[in-house]
C-alpha cells in the first residue's frame, strides 16, 4: 500500500534495536496500539513499515542500500529512542536514523516542513522510551541538528527507568503520562506532519504552473496588419478615413476624460489578482549637483526595498538583481536612467509596477519624489514627494513616510486605512554617517574586497551597534576570508537582531546561521523560502546550489545553478563572476553529464575569456574523458594564466595535481603534488595535499601518515590535518584510534564537512 504522499512507499517507517523488543515485546506492543489509534484519526488507510525481522535490522551480508531505500522512502521517520539506540555502530543508527536524515534533506520536502499553523517541525518524530545518559541526548542531537524533542513512553519511580506500557498508572508515574493518551499525541503529530506535506505538495504544484505561466517573455512588440495587394476605391478609402478619423477622435476623447478610471482598473486589477504584486526599485537619481548625495542614491532604493519586502502582499525584487541590470548597461551614475530604461529593466526582472525617483535640491531645500509606473504600459499610477530643510539628518524616516505612501496606494487605500506610526517599519539605522559607511563597505564587499569592507562596516557598526544589516555583512565578510572565530561572534549578534529585520533579510539572517552552527539542510530550508518570496534573485539559486553540493546531492544542485545562469540571460547580463560557470560545470561533472559541461564552457569562455579556475574545470573535463592533447593545451593556457596572476611555482603545481586527481590518473596527480611539495616542503598546505592524496589513493599509507604527522606538529589543532590522519589509521585497520581522531576532527570543524561526515560513518560501520 502507497503512502498517502506521493511518490512515497510508506507513510511512517519504525526505526528501532531488536534489543528494545525482547520480553515484554514493547515496540511491537507500540505499533500495534499506533495502527489501531491511526485508524480511528485518518479517514484514508496509513501505510506503515515496521520490521519484525529477529535480527537486527537486515542481515549484514544483504544489500542495505536495495534493501532499505526504497523503504526509507516515507513521510513520517519514528526512531524508537533508547539506550541501546543511540549507538553510532548499531544497524539501525547507521542504515535508518542517518541514512533518512541525509535522504530525506535531499528530497522534494526536506528533512523539516511547515505545518498548517504557521510551526516548522521535522519529519522525524522521535518516541523515547528512557531518559538519555548526557552523551547519548548530546549524540542524537547532534544527529538532530537541534533538541530532542520526542514524545515520551518513560515510566518513573524513584530508582526505575523504563519504557512506559499499557498498563501503567499515570498516579505512580513521577511523569505523570498515560500510555493511551502518548499513543493519541504521537497518531495526532503524525496526522499533523502528513496535512502539512500534503499543503505543501499543493504549494508546489501552484508555484510550478505559475512560475510557468511568468516565464513567458512579455510582448515587446506590437502585431502589425499587412497590407493585402490590389486596387481601393475611392469610396472606400473615404470609409476607411473616416472611420479612422472617427475612433481617433473617440479615443482621444476617452484619454482625454477618463485617465484615472482607466489606472484605477489596472490597479485594482492588480489588487484583485490573487497573486502578490511584484515591484522593482531604481536607485533614485542624484539631481542636485552635489556628490555627496551619491551615496543616497541606491541607500533610498535599499530602505524603500527593505520596507515594501516586509509585506507579505508584495514581491519585491533585491537591490542585487535591479542594480545588477542597471549597471551592466553603462548606467553606475544612474545619469542615463530614463523610464523607458527603467520599464525595460523592470520587465526583465517580470515585476507588475517599477518606482523611479529623484533627488532634487532647490536653495535650502531637499526633495525626494518617486514615481509608481505600470511595467507594461509606462503609466504613471501615482507620484509622491517629500521635503525637508535638514534631509540627510532625516532620511530614514522621510524614506518611511514614502514607503508608507506607496503601501497605501498599492494594497489598503481601497480600506481607507491610515499609514500610523504603529504599522512604520523599523529602518536599519537612524545615522546617516553610519549608512555612509555600510554603503561604502558594500561596494567592496560586492567587489570580493572584504578587508577593506570589514574595515568600513565596522565603522559603522561602532557609530550604531544596533545596526542589523551592516552586522550581517560583517558576519558574512569575516566568513568569506576564513576568520570563522569572529564570522560566528558577528553572525550570532545578526541572528539575535533578526526581528528588527524586513522579512527577506530574516530569512538571510536565518540562513547565516544555518551555515555557521547547522547543516546545509537547515540552509537550504531558508534559502528555499527566499527563492519563493523573490524568485528574481540569482545569489539565492546560487548559495542554494552549494548548500546542495555541500552535501553531494549534484543532481539538485543542477537546476539551482542553472537557474541562476537563466536568470542572467533573461536579464540580457553575463554572471557575476565565474563560479556561475565552473560550480554548475563541476554539478554537472559529478553527475556524468560531460557533454552539457563542455557546451557550459564554451559559453563561459565567451564571458570569462582565459580565467584560471575556467581553464582548471576544462582540463579536468578533457582528462577525464580522454581528449590528452586537448588537456594539454589547456593545461599550458592555465599555467601561463596563473603565471600573470603572479601565483607561485609550487601553488600551479598543486593546481595541476589536482586536476590528475580529479580525474582519475594518479601516476601524474603524485607527479606533481610532489613537485609542489619539493617546492615548499616547509608549507603545510603541499604536505597535507600530498599526504592526503598518498592514504586517500592507498598509494603509500605510511609515508602518508609521517607527512601528516609533520602537518600536526606545525598545526596541532587542524581539524583537516586529524581527518587525514585519522583516514590513514582507518586505512591501517586501527579503526579505534581513527575513530577518536576523525571525531575530534569532527568537533573541531568550524562549519559542516560532509566528507569528514563520511568518515565517521565508514569508519563506525566498520567497528
Amino acid at each position: 500500500m502507497a503512502s498517502l504522499i506521493a511518490g512515497y512507499e510508506y507513510d511512517i517507517f519504525i526505526s528501532y534495536r531488536q534489543k528494545d523488543n525482547k520480553g515484554d515485546r514493547w515496540v511491537s506492543e507500540f505499533v500495534e496500539a499506533l495502527k489501531t489509534e491511526l485508524e480511528s484519526t485518518f479517514k484514508e488507510d496509513i501505510s506503515l513499515y515496521f520490521d519484525i525481522n529477529p535480527h537486527d535490522g537486515l542481515l549484514e551480508t544483504h544489500d542495505v542500500d536495495a534493501s532499505l531505500r526504497e523503504k526509507l522512502k516515507c513521510a513520517v521517520f519514528i526512531p524508537v529512542i533508547s539506550r541501546t539506540y543511540c549507538d553510532p555502530r548499531s544497524f539501525a543508527w547507521v542504515h535508518e536514523f542517518r541514512a533518512f536524515i541525509d535522504q530525506a534533506s535531499g528530497d522534494q520536502y526536506s528533512l523539516k516542513i511547515k505545518l498548517q499553523g504557521g510551526n516548522v517541525t521535522s519529519r522525524i518524530l522521535p518516541v523515547q522510551i528512557h531518559d538519555l545518559d548526557p552523551e547519548d541526548k548530546k549524540l542524537v542531537e547532534g544527529e538532530l541538528s537541534g533538541f530532542l524533542r520526542g514524545i515520551e513512553f518513560i515510566y518513573k519511580e524513584p530508582g526505575v527507568n523504563r519504557p512506559l506500557t499499557a498498563g501503567d498508572d499515570e498516579k505512580t508515574n513521577l511523569n505523570k503520562t498515560r500510555y493511551r493518551n502518548q499513543i493519541n499525541k504521537v497518531a495526532l503529530a503524525i496526522k499533523e506532519i502528513i496535512l502539512g506535506m500534503k499543503a505543501a505538495s499543493s504549494a508546489y504544484s501552484d508555484s510550478d504552473n505559475k512560475n510557468h505561466y511568468t516565464s513567458a517573455k512579455p510582448e515587446t512588440s506590437r502585431k502589425t496588419v499587412k497590407k493585402e495587394g490590389g486596387k481601393i476605391s475611392l469610396s472606400k478609402m473615404l470609409r476607411v478615413f473616416i472611420w479612422v478619423l472617427t475612433a481617433g477622435i473617440l479615443l482621444a476623447a476617452g484619454i482625454w476624460a477618463w485617465p484615472k478610471i482607466f489606472k484605477k482598473q489596472t490597479i485594482e486589477n492588480l489588487r484583485s489578482s490573487g497573486n502578490r504584486i511584484s515591484v522593482a526599485v531604481m536607485p533614485f537619481q542624484n539631481m542636485t549637483n552635489d556628490t555627496t548625495w551619491n551615496v543616497w542614491q541606491a541607500g533610498i532604493q535599499n530602505e524603500l526595498i527593505n520596507n515594501l519586502t516586509s509585506y507579505r502582499e508584495l514581491q519585491v525584487r533585491q537591490p542585487e538583481s535591479v542594480n545588477g541590470l542597471v549597471g551592466s548597461a553603462g548606467n553606475e551614475t544612474y545619469k542615463a536612467l530614463t523610464p523607458s530604461f527603467a520599464g525595460n529593466v523592470s520587465r526583465k526582472l517580470e515585476a507588475d509596477v517599477f518606482i523611479l525617483g529623484t533627488i532634487k535640491q532647490s536653495g535650502s531645500v531637499i526633495r525626494i519624489t518617486a514615481q509608481l509606473i505600470d511595467s507594461k504600459s509606462g503609466d504613471i499610477y501615482k507620484s509622491f514627494q517629500i521635503e525637508s530643510m535638514k534631509m540627510e539628518e532625516e532620511i530614514f524616516q522621510q524614506t518611511e513616510l514614502i514607503s508608507g505612501m506607496i503601501i497605501n496606494f498599492l494594497l489598503v487605500s481601497e480600506l481607507e486605512r491610515d499609514y500610523s506610526h504603529e504599522s512604520q517599519l523599523v529602518v536599519s539605522t537612524y545615522s546617516p554617517e553610519a549608512y555612509r559607511y555600510f554603503m561604502q563597505g558594500i561596494s567592496f564587499f560586492n567587489n570580493l574586497d572584504y578587508t577593506s569592507a570589514r574595515n568600513l562596516l565596522l565603522k559603522a557598526v561602532d557609530i550604531d551597534s544596533n545596526f542589523a544589516a551592516a552586522i550581517f555583512y560583517l558576519s558574512t565578510a569575516y566568513g568569506n576570508q576564513g576568520y570563522y572565530d569572529q564570522a560566528k561572534e558577528w553572525c550570532l549578534k545578526s541572528y539575535q537582531k533578526r526581528e528588527q529585520m524586513p522579512h527577506i533579510q530574516k530569512l538571510w539572517a536565518d540562513w547565516l546561521y544555518a551555515n555557521y552552527f547547522e547543516t546545509p539542510r537547515e540552509e537550504i530550508i531558508y534559502l528555499r523560502e527566499i527563492t519563493e518570496t523573490d524568485d528574481q534573485s540569482p545569489n539565492a539559486y546560487y548559495v542554494l546550489g552549494l548548500a546542495y553540493a555541500a552535501v553531494h546531492l549534484y543532481d539538485q544542485a543542477v537546476p539551482e545553478y542553472r537557474k541562476v545562469l537563466e536568470i542572467r540571460q533573461q536579464w540580457g547580463t553575463k554572471p557575476s563572476w565565474v563560479y556561475n560557470y565552473t560550480d554548475l560545470g563541476e554539478a554537472y561533472h559529478e553527475t556524468g553529464r560531460y557533454r552539457e559541461e563542455k557546451r557550459l564552457y564554451k559559453k563561459a569562455e565567451e564571458d570569462f575569456p582565459g580565467d584560471p579556475l575556467l581553464l582548471y574545470r576544462e582540463a579536468v573535463l578533457n582528462l577525464s574523458i580522454g581528449k590528452m592533447k586537448k588537456a594539454d593545451e589547456t593545461i599550458e593556457k592555465y599555467i601561463s594564466a596563473r603565471t600573470e596572476r603572479n601565483a607561485s611555482e609550487s601553488s600551479i603545481a598543486a593546481g595541476v595535481a589536482n586536476m590528475y586527481y580529479k580525474a582519475g590518473i594518479p601516476v601524474k596527480a603524485e607527479e606533481y603534488y610532489r613537485k609542489a611539495f619539493l617546492l615548499e616542503p616547509a608549507n603545510p598546505a603541499r604536505i597535507s595535499s600530498l599526504a592526503w592524496f598518498l592514504i586517500d589513493k592507498a598509494i603509500n599509507i605510511n609515508e602518508g601518515l609521517e607527512l601528516i604527522e609533520g602537518a600536526l606538529e606545525l598545526s596541532p589543532d587542524n581539524y583537516l590535518y586529524l581527518d587525514t590522519k585519522g583516514w590513514g589509521l582507518f586505512k591501517q585497520g586501527k579503526l579505534t584510534e581513527a575513530l577518536d581522531l576523525i571525531q575530534k576532527s569532527w568537533d573541531l570543524k568550524p562549519v559542516y564537512d560532509h566528507d569528514i561526515f563520511l568518515h565517521l560513518q565508514e569508519v563506525t560501520r566498520n567497528l
